[in-house]
C-alpha cells in the first residue's frame, strides 16, 4: 500500500466518523407523529408570549419550561435557528419560535403542557 492509498483510506475513515456527528448537529429536534420532540423523545412546546425570535420565558418560567438549549458551536439550519436568551445562553427556535420542554412531562411522549396558562403553551409542530 502506498502513501496515497493510505491517505485516501484515512480520509474516508475520518469522513465516516464525522458524518453521524454532523447529522446530529443539524437536527436539534425530531419530528414524531406530527410534532417535535427532543432527542430523548420529550415533547417540545412553543409559548404564545414569545415573538420576534425572542424568548419571554426566563427565570421561574424557564425552570418549569426548560429551553431546548443550543451549544456554542451549533449553527442555524433551515427553519431551525439559534437565538440568544436574556442570560446569554443559546436556545433553539423553529420558524422563529423558541422551543421548550415541560418539567411535568415525565416520560417520552407525555404532552401534559399542551394548553397550559390559558392556552399559551402549545405542542411544537412543523408548519
Amino acid at each position: 500500500m502506498n502513501y496515497f492509498t493510505q491517505s485516501i483510506q484515512a480520509l474516508a475513515v475520518a469522513a465516516a466518523l464525522a458524518l453521524p456527528a454532523m447529522a446530529f448537529a443539524a437536527d436539534p429536534a425530531m419530528e414524531k407523529d406530527g410534532m417535535f420532540t427532543d432527542h430523548k423523545g420529550m415533547t417540545l412546546y412553543t409559548f404564545a408570549k414569545d415573538s420576534g425570535g425572542k424568548s419571554m420565558c426566563n427565570d421561574k418560567c424557564a425552570a418549569n419550561w426548560p429551553p431546548l438549549m443550543a451549544k456554542d458551536g451549533d449553527k442555524s439550519t433551515g427553519d431551525w435557528t439559534v437565538i440568544k436568551r436574556d442570560d446569554g445562553t443559546k436556545q433553539w427556535a423553529y420558524d422563529g419560535k423558541p422551543v421548550y420542554t415541560f418539567v411535568m412531562d415525565k416520560k417520552a411522549g407525555d404532552m401534559t403542557g399542551e394548553g397550559k396558562m390559558d392556552g399559551a403553551w402549545k405542542v411544537a409542530k412543523p408548519d
